[in-house]
């Protein structure tokens, strides 16, 4: 089971990264988790592969720069490593559940690190147990492992056949990186759901999640994985398999709304250009008669900067993000938040007062944290509040990674449009269109299941039903 969403609502599931060829190759991974730090703050974990091919691999809960310091990363030798940052989704937390996973085997020791969520999971690991697999975690991106050793017909044969006939059973979302002790293969599912992008560092190459991690290292972006495609990373360079014919550009739209850095290009597409140019076309779908434009930190500020720029309103700081709130920060009693105590946004009170608001934001989940910043904007002065989203309402739980798994989750799901205004407190609210969203990005095709109900596969409809009959 996936995890209720927590106070600020969405989480993805985590992020990956590999490096080849390149001396110190688990510093740069360090830097390059570090940049995908907003991909997962659970746990992570780095495996290299030392001058005499054997795998090391150092894994912790908390955030990249508490799990590792010199003296652990000099521990990690070689110009080879993968790495993993980890938010709970599939599978729940704990340490055996970090990754990245570290497999001991007699055909060769092997690595590997998972973005995103294997629908079929259940079903895969019923079968494997079956057949004698004991499993070390609860996670469903072990299963991977599972099924490159206990599938392939052939012992003799090239790995990369068993890898192949293992991913061909997968149902879902996934980008994975797996290494061996002389090379990395980079995969992605079928749909592309998740993303993963192929860097150059000198002479040597990285794989991540995120465009942004190799700005982190100073490596060009070469281009993403194709859905569907192998690419395999050794000393002969890079080669390309695909391992499905089946192939579709249904990259999840949350990664472009939210999940995403700005700094990030994702199948070619900046993300900042994208949520500036949704806000742009949500002010075209819905303007509001209003003084200000405030977008919510961080995700919505780029939507909000269009919004403005197109209204001609001007955009105005008017919500103010602590960025100093710890994981585990010690939450205010409820005698302290009646007072008012408020972690991790301020309303900027001088800026808001007297104002009609055009508030910003990308998403509405459950609507609590929207109502909590309307109610503050409002206590702190401003006459009206127009809320507009950058992005459609999530009437349909996501089964890919994302950790809406519930109709009860999802205020849209529950309320009409109205409901949800007078829910959250709003003088108004409007939601991006669905056609908008595809515009923003001048794209053809995105995985948009949580916002039309439209699953990729008949699979994802009956767990929809079986959901909604559970409701």
């Amino acid at each position: 089971m996936m995890p209720h969403i927590s106070d600020r609502e969405l989480h993805e599931e985590c992020g990956v990264f590999g490096i080849f060829g390149v001396p110190n190759a688990a510093s740069l991974t360090y830097y390059g988790l570090h940049a995908l730090q907003h991909r997962g703050q659970e746990g992570c974990g780095i495996v290299s592969v030392s001058g005499d091919g054997a795998l090391h691999r150092i894994k912790g809960n908390g955030l990249v720069t508490e799990v590792f310091d010199e003296a652990k990363l000099g521990q990690l030798a070689g110009d080879m490593a993968i790495g993993h940052v980890r938010y709970t989704t599939a599978g729940g937390g704990g340490i055996e559940n970090i990754q990245p996973f570290l497999f001991r085997h007699n055909t060769g020791d092997f690595a590997l690190a998972h973005n995103g969520n294997i629908v079929n999971s259940e079903l895969l690991r019923r079968h494997l147990e079956n057949r004698g697999s004991l499993f070390q975690s609860t996670s469903d991106s072990e299963i991977l492992a599972h099924l490159i050793k206990k599938e392939t017909k052939f012992r003799d044969r090239p790995r990369i056949y068993a890898i192949i006939d293992a991913l061909n059973m997968l149902e879902g979302a996934f980008a994975f990186v797996i290494m061996t002790a002389n090379r990395i293969y980079a995969c992605r599912d079928k749909y592309g759901l998740r993303p993963l992008a192929i860097g150059r560092l000198g002479d040597g190459w990285v794989v991540s999640s995120e465009t942004c991690a190799f700005d982190a290292i100073g490596a060009e972006l070469v281009r993403d994985v194709a859905p569907g495609e192998i690419v395999t990373i050794d000393e002969k360079g890079l080669r390309s398999r695909d391992y499905s014919q089946y192939k579709r550009s249904l990259m999840c739209s949350m990664e472009y709304i939210y999940f995403a850095r700005p700094d990030s290009d994702i199948e070619g597409c900046n993300v900042h250009a994208y949520r500036k140019e949704s806000g742009r076309l949500l002010y075209g779908e819905a303007p509001a008669d209003a003084d200000i434009v405030v977008g919510v930190p961080d995700s919505s500020l780029s939507a909000a900067m269009g919004y403005a720029e197109a209204s001609g309103l001007p955009y105005e700081m008017g919500l103010i993000k602590n960025k100093y709130i710890g994981r585990t920060f010690i939450q205010p009693t409820q005698e302290l938040r009646e007072k008012g105590v408020r972690m991790k946004l301020s309303a900027v009170r001088t800026i808001v007062r007297d104002k009609r608001v055009v508030l910003v934001d990308d998403s509405i989940v459950r609507g609590t944290t929207s109502r909590r910043i309307v109610t503050m904007l409002k206590e702190a002065g401003a006459t009206e509040v127009h809320v507009r989203i950058a992005s459609p309402a999530m009437i349909s739980p996501c089964f890919y990674g994302v950790d809406t798994s519930t109709y009860d989750e999802l205020i849209s799901a529950r309320k009409d449009l109205d409901g949800v205004r007078e829910e959250i407190g709003a003088d108004s609210l409007a939601f991006l269109s669905p056609e908008s969203l595809l515009k923003a990005g001048n794209r053809s095709e995105l995985c948009m299941a949580c916002f039309t109900g439209r699953y990729p596969t008949a699979l994802y409809q009956a767990v929809e039903q079986a959901n909604k009959e559970g409701k």
